[in-house]
């Protein structure tokens, strides 16, 4: 409680000097807050405009609070956790908003906040941790978008928009060094090709050793009993888990040849390739198997292994012991590599009628390894590969009827697959463990809608919005289970070749009311639909649990005002909600119903009851004087299950994974005026959230608790602005936080894990525009 109370009274202190500042601003200072568009609604829209809670981040303000990954956008969106995951999950994101999401990457079960890359669906969170590479904006919507983008947004949208080709030539290059020998590297060019043709090019290179050691156990405990690896260095580390090791480049092509067509052609690489994620062990307990997963009888799992804040003493290598006929080890690595392209098309075919067309293709490979225990016992290892391909069409029709009307019909159609190769080791596994691989699970998932939306404007300042989607969904999921031989699996052998399959089908709606009081208010109503889709269990143990799941659905009700006053110096955005969601997608890990005996593994997902979620939202913004400038942001979420599905065993106090209760950001900046020399700009951001839980069942085990971090930034940019130098500092206070925890205990692993947040770091860089 006592952080709770320090975070209210730091957002509250912050919040009365902004309020107090306000009489410094001088009566006919000019407008500071640019105008931010956004494509929420199909058209382009002025942010106060749009009946929508969004959370709109420009390429300025990335850069002013040294942003450069799409989880950092959450630390200033209300009602939003994005966390990159351990390594048992890969290189993957967990999303939420307004305490609809997912954790887990597995592409049998949706992500439940859409994420959308120019107007195109990226499908799964594998391969989700974007770099904010040449952004215009980023675009966060919250609340169910099930009519504006379609499936698995519940939750909400988030929309990251490229910048196009410009008619003019422009370039920069940005580059710098910080801690632990981190090197960035960015750079574009943008301008005319020939008449009507216009081109763009961007590239990032990162680079960064981690911030976790693995420490070879025997090494630097020679006593302990177990030898050391002979491969050791002297400080005996054997590797930085936590680097970074990101390249990415994104070319763009857009025909103009006239004012009623525009064509835009892209294609991007992006290749993510490390070590595993710095892990740590924070408890341990009793396996399952204690004579299969402990190092020895006389050298058990125990606290032993708990190395420290930042370290491990992970092995990645479980021996050939009975009944394990042979011996299992993984890399301590991680790597993504994907490429797509989209081509959209877009077409004035009168002047109160246009067609866009949109067409996009994408693939993506992986592979991921992790060893559970972080040790040289022999609880839990695994690797996996995901081999994905995506393709997806879109067109609309947009139009104008008379001077009140608009509209908009669509059509959508994408089609994906994905190959799912694993090699698992899970000796915790009672009586004898389990080790199993597929040869590459098959994933097919195809969906189908159809989408209106019309907005009338009866009266000045008045409009009245209808939106419709039917969505048409189909998925199935083939198992092959087998020995590390390929020879049949005893015990999981009756899956192999098994699919299972669901169909689905929804209709979404939206209406909203807005109504312009004067020039600088702005209020609005709202009730929308969303669904998460429904699946296939992706991990039965047995024949019995190949069971399918049903969709998840929510109807939401909101209402909210958009303001602007002081002279355009002063901003303030607020929004409540109520969310009755039905049939919330849980995964149990018990389940002796569709078990062939009592106590056996488990990973059912399921519809496990429903909840009313109910919140405030709001963001502020400041200019009391020229150059000085508060921003900040609140979110408060209760959240209440209304029915508990009684096999999930789960508790009416609980709260779903990454749900904080509160949350709020501010960032305060003054940009000095040198003269010919000038601008100094100092900038401090600091954000705070809550106490989250990483798993439905809540317990001390799967607790982060609530943190504030602190980011300052101090830029110099030379009179033209053409030419800067930044010197940022990332959790300023070198707080100690977790980002994930993963509990194994509650299956009989024996090991409870964290990911920790990076420790404070130094970056220094300098930006050339031309």
């Amino acid at each position: 409680m006592t952080g709770l109370f320090n975070a209210r009274a730091l957002w509250l202190s912050a919040s009365a000097c902004a309020l107090l500042a306000t009489g410094a601003a001088a009566q006919d200072a000019p407008a500071v807050n640019d105008e931010i568009v956004v494509t929420a609604q199909f058209r382009e829209q002025n942010l106060q405009d749009t009946p929508l809670a969004i959370t709109a981040v420009d390429a300025q303000t990335m850069r002013a609070r040294g942003q450069s990954q799409v989880y950092q956008i959450a630390n200033q969106a209300p009602s939003v956790t994005l966390k990159p995951q351990n390594s048992n999950f890969g290189p993957s994101l967990s999303a939420n908003i307004r305490g609809i999401g997912q954790v887990d990457f597995n592409p049998a079960l949706e992500p439940g906040v859409g994420i959308y890359v120019d107007e195109v669906y990226f499908p799964t969170l594998m391969g989700s941790i974007f770099d904010l590479l040449d952004l215009e904006r980023v675009e966060v919507l919250r609340g169910p978008q099930g009519t504006l983008t379609g499936r698995n947004s519940i939750g909400g949208a988030i929309k990251l928009i490229s910048k196009k080709p410009s008619e003019d030539f422009n370039a920069f290059v940005e580059t710098g060094y910080g801690s632990r020998d981190r090197v960035d590297f960015r750079g574009a060019i943008s301008g005319p090709i020939a008449e009507g043709l216009y081109g763009r090019i961007s590239g990032v290179i990162r680079r960064q050793d981690g911030y976790v050691d693995r420490i070879d156990y025997g090494c630097a405990n020679p006593g302990g009993g177990i030898p050391a690896n002979p491969a050791a260095p002297s400080d005996c580390v054997l590797s930085k888990q936590g680097d970074v090791g990101y390249e990415a480049v994104r070319g763009t092509l857009r025909f103009a040849p006239n004012d009623r067509l525009d064509v835009t052609l892209s294609g991007d690489w992006t290749l993510d390739k490390r070590n595993a994620a710095g892990e740590v062990v924070l408890v341990t307990a009793p396996t399952g198997n204690p004579a299969f997963t402990d190092y020895s009888p006389t050298i058990p799992y125990d606290d032993r292994f708990i190395c420290g804040s930042y370290c491990n003493y992970a092995t990645y290598s479980q021996p050939a012991v009975p009944p394990f006929a042979e011996a299992f080890s993984v890399q301590n690595k991680t790597r993504f590599e994907g490429y797509g392209g989209s081509l959209n098309v877009d077409f004035d075919l009168t002047d109160n009628l246009n067609v866009t067309s949109i067409t996009a293709y994408r693939e993506y490979d992986t592979y991921f390894a992790d060893d559970s225990d972080l040790s040289p016992a022999n609880a839990a290892s695994g690797e996996s590969m995901l081999i994905h391909d995506f393709f997806s069409q879109e067109v609309r029709l947009n139009g104008e009827l008379g001077e009140d009307v608009v509209f908009t019909l669509g059509g959508y159609y994408s089609d994906q697959t994905t190959v799912y190769p694993t090699k698992q080791d899970l000796r915790y596994v009672p009586p004898v463990g389990l080790q199993f691989m597929s040869s590459g699970d098959t994933i097919n998932a195809d969906s189908k809608a159809v989408f209106a939306t019309i907005i009338w404007s009866p009266l000045d300042n008045l409009n009245l919005t209808g939106g419709v989607r039917y969505t048409d969904e189909h998925k199935d999921y083939t198992y092959y289970r087998a020995n590390f031989d390929g020879t049949p699996h005893p015990l999981l052998g009756a899956l192999d070749g098994v699919t299972g399959d669901f169909d689905g089908d929804k209709v979404d709606y939206r209406v909203s009311i807005d109504y312009r009081w004067n020039d600088n208010f702005m209020t609005y109503a709202t009730i929308a639909t969303g669904f998460k889709g429904g699946g296939v269990n992706p991990r039965p143990f047995f024949a019995t649990q190949v069971q399918s799941f049903g969709q998840e659905q929510a109807r939401s009700i909101e209402a909210g005002f958009k303001s602007d006053f002081l002279d355009n110096r002063a901003r303030l955005n607020v929004t409540g909600f109520y969310n009755d969601v039905e049939g919330i997608q849980l995964t149990l890990l018990s389940c002796d119903d569709v078990s062939p005996f009592p106590g056996a593994p488990c990973a059912l997902p399921s519809n496990a009851g429903d909840a009313e979620i109910k919140g405030i939202e709001a963001e502020a913004f400041l200019e009391p004087v020229d150059g000085f400038t508060i921003d900040g942001s609140f979110s408060y979420i209760d959240f209440d299950y209304t029915r508990i599905n009684p096999i999930t065993g789960l508790s009416d106090t609980f709260v779903p994974p990454l749900l904080p209760e509160i949350k709020w950001s501010v960032g305060v900046q003054y940009a000095a005026d040198l003269g010919e020399h000038g601008t100094l700009t100092p900038r401090f951001d600091a954000s705070f959230q809550d106490d989250i839980y990483t798993n439905a069942a809540n317990s001390p085990l799967n607790v982060i608790e609530n943190y504030i971090l602190a980011n300052a930034r101090l830029e110099w940019r030379n009179k033209g602005g053409d030419l800067s130098a930044a010197l940022e500092v990332s959790n300023l206070f070198d707080k100690y936080y977790f980002l994930t925890r993963f509990n194994l205990i509650a299956v009989g692993a024996g090991t409870n894990t964290g990911q920790p947040g990076r420790p404070r770091e130094f970056f220094f860089k300098i930006r050339k525009e031309f």
